[in-house]
């Protein structure tokens, strides 16, 4: 019998997957909880969800059973006006994901180098193994800030190594810890000799402006985009990146012809044309941000970290006073195991530089009320805050 694995990539073979957040509607059936009664605060979801005009598009739509444009015309203008962009520097897909795809395509052979900036984003390590190439890591110091200088020495190490650097992700503000990065750490970065990925997703909650009009100027850098955070349309997987055009003629090129589909393109051209509803989300959502920070920050054994998106940050320490674990979890498991089981679900990263961490997105007013209820419910009684 043919041994039918024996042809998968060797590297495929290889590799771990990608850990997604489990749907919502598996993890109240697992925890056996109706799912109204779950507060979920671990994928930095927009809760506040669309603008009324994406659902009333939504419920317009005539056209479900056309096939959409592939050219993505209408979005791409609706996008242009929004960033005062030219349209010819944008190309759209579902979600940044495809976008992160598409431009690992263009540049990378196996064998190149990629240059990831962790903890971060986990997507920019698997599109790495994806690709077979070569995987640099220049990790972050333990407040998360880049170190240009490690970079700049990574960069060369790899070109030692025969493995031609080709793309270089940075998430700004940065995924886990919503840190941000100076022009000035910019500008250093494009100096080397790649492609800066700059990934924008969360730029929307942040003081720092965007930077997609530096595509204007720099040749090597992309910067990407997405409708999942600011407008609330996470289930409905529309991104974007803003392109020099001596690349995106190629990006053109690797594009499957029909994403977005229709309905995450009418929704997304439905939420640029409501600014002012968008603008009210993100500042509820920053204010809440600095609240939950404030009321967090009681806690004697969390340390809060400063942050620049819709979620921050909490090293756990291990003398926190909480619920042993037969496995001996560390004490940031422990927490979002003991508050998952009382159905306020919080991010946990089994991996190196964040073990001792959890990630809380930004909730309603009500959901950061039940989050630090529920906290002081699974302390003991020996626990302060």
């Amino acid at each position: 019998m043919l041994d039918v694995e024996s042809l998968i990539n060797p590297h495929l073979r290889a590799m771990q997957p990608y850990a997604p957040i489990a749907p919502f509607e598996i993890l109240a059936r697992r925890l056996g909880l109706p799912a109204e009664s779950i507060v979920k605060l671990d994928a930095n979801e927009n809760p506040y969800g669309p603008p009324p005009r994406v659902r009333e598009a939504l419920a317009r739509a005539e056209t479900i059973h056309i096939y959409p444009d592939p050219d993505q015309t209408l979005l791409r203008e609706a996008i242009a006006s929004s960033l005062g962009l030219p349209a010819a520097h944008i190309l759209c897909g579902a979600g940044a994901d495809e976008i992160i795809d598409l431009v690992a395509r263009v540049f990378v052979q196996p064998g190149d180098a990629i240059l990831d900036l962790p903890p971060t984003f986990g997507m920019y390590r698997w599109i790495a193994d994806i690709t077979n190439a070569a995987y640099y890591a220049a990790p972050r110091r333990a407040d998360f800030s880049v170190d240009v200088a490690a970079i700049q020495q990574l960069c060369a190490r790899a070109s030692s190594a025969g493995h031609t650097p080709k793309l270089l992700f940075i998430a700004d503000p940065n995924n886990p810890d919503g840190s941000t990065i100076s022009d000035e750490t910019l500008r250093a970065l494009l100096a080397l000799p790649l492609v800066v990925v700059l990934d924008e997703a969360y730029v929307d909650f942040s003081a720092q402006p965007s930077r997609a009009g530096w595509v204007l100027r720099h040749t090597n850098l992309i910067v990407l985009r997405t409708f999942s955070k600011l407008a609330g349309m996470a289930g409905l997987r529309v991104g974007y990146g803003v392109f020099p055009l001596e690349v995106i003629k190629h990006l053109w090129k690797v594009k499957q012809p029909y994403t977005p589909n229709v309905a995450g393109s009418l929704g997304a051209i439905a939420a640029l044309s409501d600014a002012a509803y968008l603008n009210q989300t993100v500042q509820a959502l920053v204010a809440e941000r600095e609240r939950m920070r404030e009321r967090l920050s009681h806690f004697e054994w969390l340390h809060v970290f400063p942050s620049q998106a819709n979620f921050v940050l909490c090293r756990v320490d291990e003398r926190a006073p909480l619920p042993p674990h037969p496995l001996d979890w560390p004490a940031a498991r422990r927490l979002k195991h003991a508050l998952e089981q009382r159905g306020v679900l919080i991010r946990y990263f089994d991996r190196d530089g964040l073990r001792d961490c959890v990630r809380i997105s930004v909730g309603r007013p009500d959901q950061t009320d039940r989050l630090l209820a529920t906290i002081q419910d699974v302390l003991s009684p020996t626990s302060s805050g």
